[in-house]
């Protein structure tokens, strides 16, 4: 965790750090008011005094981590807050305790983590429609649905970096990670996976086919459905459990 800048280590900002040291690693629930009190060197009471409750220093919390995102982001003369959250990861025994505060903010689905994703989700946005108007990046069907797409999966391995830890057998922060990691995220943005539109091209086929059903009713609504099979045949091995018999069959 970083140490409390120089002239804030007032009582409400050790509290404050203790909070966001505790909820990152712990969780919000499993965390008591008497934990951060004692880790904060304060009573439980002078707690509740300075926030009015765990729920108000949650609160609190969250909008001063949203704060020192948007200072790095000024600092860094960047436009993403992404890009803050990137330093972290190159000096993760500094940020460890921020980076884990952050996850939970956006995991737990509080007024703060919205806030927080709708700031990053803003600049992406942005971001994409920037690299469409340079003629850098290709003009999306949906771009508001392709920038919420292209956060969540920069976001994913921040949420999931223990799954990713455990799996490739070194934390996200790692170098050789990073550098693993690299190179197939780039390929995937820039040649995508498949190698023609054939998927593509079904898909948009048949989102128009749905759309034209629903906007083009059955012409006689009243008139009888066309019977259709439902035996597959002696050879087939995917039989109809309940095939027509009788006269239905001959019918059919």
């Amino acid at each position: 965790m970083r140490s409390i800048p120089a002239g804030d280590a007032t009582t409400a900002s050790r509290i404050r750090d203790a909070a966001v040291a505790r909820f990152g690693a712990g969780g919000f629930a499993r965390t008591s008011v008497r934990d951060i009190a004692a880790d904060a060197g304060v009573s439980p009471g002078l707690v509740i005094h300075h926030f009015g409750s765990k729920e108000g220093l949650r609160r609190a919390c969250d909008e001063w981590m949203v704060g020192q995102l948007m200072g790095e982001k000024s600092r860094l003369g960047d436009t993403s807050v992404a890009s803050s959250i990137r330093e972290w990861l190159d000096d993760p025994g500094r940020f460890r305790g921020y980076l884990d505060y952050v996850a939970m903010m956006l995991a737990d689905g509080t007024e703060g983590g919205a806030r927080l994703f709708d700031l990053i989700l803003g600049e992406t946005r942005a971001m994409l429609a920037e690299g469409v108007a340079s003629g850098a990046m290709h003009e999306s069907s949906d771009p508001e649905l392709r920038a919420l797409l292209v956060t969540v999966y920069g976001l994913a391995p921040l949420l999931l970096r223990d799954h990713l830890a455990r799996t490739l057998g070194a934390p996200l922060d790692d170098a050789a990670t990073v550098r693993r990691m690299t190179l197939p995220t780039l390929e995937l943005y820039t040649h995508g996976m498949y190698t023609d539109s054939r998927i593509l091209d079904a898909a948009r086929a048949a989102i128009a086919d749905a759309g034209a059903g629903h906007a083009s009713p059955h012409p006689d609504a009243s008139a009888p459905a066309e019977r259709v099979r439902s035996d597959k045949g002696t050879g087939n091995p995917n039989q109809d459990p309940d095939p027509p018999t009788g006269d239905d069959a001959a019918q059919a």
